[in-house]
């Protein structure tokens, strides 16, 4: 496992990754997602040190239903990106393993062409237990790439979901990928996730699919109108590309070139990466706060004995937060 010895070194990593150094990125990163508590301090002092850095990036995310192409478009987008000049980081957001809880690393392998780019940096991770399509620590990774030069960001969420919202409290740009000759019945998309998008895209409008692909737009955009619009006040529009064949991708370029120039005009930018932050905090804090009261003796003890109780039937889930919630004001008092 990374880990830094003094601050000397930890110095020198944050020197090493500033630079732009990919093994330096690489050894931040396995240091935020520790889970070992000597490496918090340390993880915690790399990330104020990238806070520090300020640089003009544009986050997006990638979601869709599995199997609708999501990483050959990443592919195909990366390039064009790249081939402008930016560099591009990726971040794949993997199903965990039920039985060893790694992240099932397939996306990198997908992306074979992309991720041999010199400008290019691809990370997968396990989502573990966490919902929204992200890994636990995809908000701290985002950063870390950011300081280490990375100007545009993608996250490639883990599947298509009510749950895979989360992601757009950590991203500017959301991209929403569909297959074609499904309705919204047929797809699985709930009208949360489709309210989120910023560009829908109909994937694989090669060959035999490229009349359903159509129907599919015609469905979404009519859809679209009674939707609630954004608060950006960017209409979403929908659009049909193909990654094998490289069709539309140059469309959905365009199009985040021109909402990152309209959000940054108008001030919604940073109005949001605000919002983000400040949900990031309330959601970090409130993990904190669950922590330390189980560090509290008697919510430890009797926490441990309402879940013996829930697991042996004795006791139902409702009785059992009464009596937590009435437990904790005291446990506070006598700590």
């Amino acid at each position: 496992m990374t880990s830094v010895s003094g601050t000397s070194d930890l110095d020198q990593l944050f020197s090493d990754l500033a630079a732009g150094s990919r093994v330096a990125l690489a050894r931040a990163i396995t240091l935020v997602e520790s889970t070992r508590p000597e490496h918090r301090a340390q993880a915690a002092a790399l990330l104020d040190r990238c806070t520090e850095i300020t640089r003009d990036t544009f986050r997006f995310a990638v979601s869709g239903a599995p199997g609708v192409g999501k990483s050959s478009l990443i592919e195909a987008l990366g390039k064009v990106i790249v081939a402008d000049g930016h560099r591009l980081a990726v971040l794949a957001i993997d199903p965990s393993s039920p039985v060893s809880h790694g992240a099932i690393l397939g996306d990198k392998t997908r992306m074979e062409s992309l991720s041999r780019h010199p400008h290019v940096f691809i990370r997968p991770s396990a989502a573990g237990a966490t919902l929204g399509g992200v890994a636990d620590r995809t908000r701290e990774v985002i950063l870390l790439c950011e300081a280490a030069g990375y100007d545009h960001l993608c996250v490639e969420t883990v599947g298509v979901g009510q749950s895979e919202t989360a992601v757009e409290r950590m991203t500017d740009f959301f991209l929403l990928l569909l297959l074609p000759g499904g309705g919204d019945d047929l797809q699985g998309i709930k009208k949360g996730i489709v309210e989120l998008a910023d560009l829908i895209a109909v994937t694989k409008t090669d060959g035999i699919h490229r009349d359903a692909a159509k129907e599919t737009q015609r469905y979404y955009a009519r859809a679209l109108h009674y939707l609630s619009n954004r608060d950006h006040g960017i209409p979403t529009k929908v659009i049909t590309c193909s990654a094998i064949q490289e069709q539309g991708i140059d469309k959905i370029w365009a199009a985040m070139q021109n909402f990152a120039s309209m959000t940054r005009s108008s001030g919604y930018h940073a109005q949001h990466r605000a919002r983000q932050n400040t949900y990031w905090f309330d959601t970090r804090a409130r993990q904190l706060m669950y922590e330390a009261l189980l560090q509290i003796p008697a919510v430890q003890a009797e926490f441990g004995a309402l879940r013996a109780r829930i697991a042996e039937q004795t006791l139902s889930v409702s009785s059992a937060l009464r009596q937590l919630e009435q437990i904790i004001p005291n446990a506070l008092k006598t700590s």
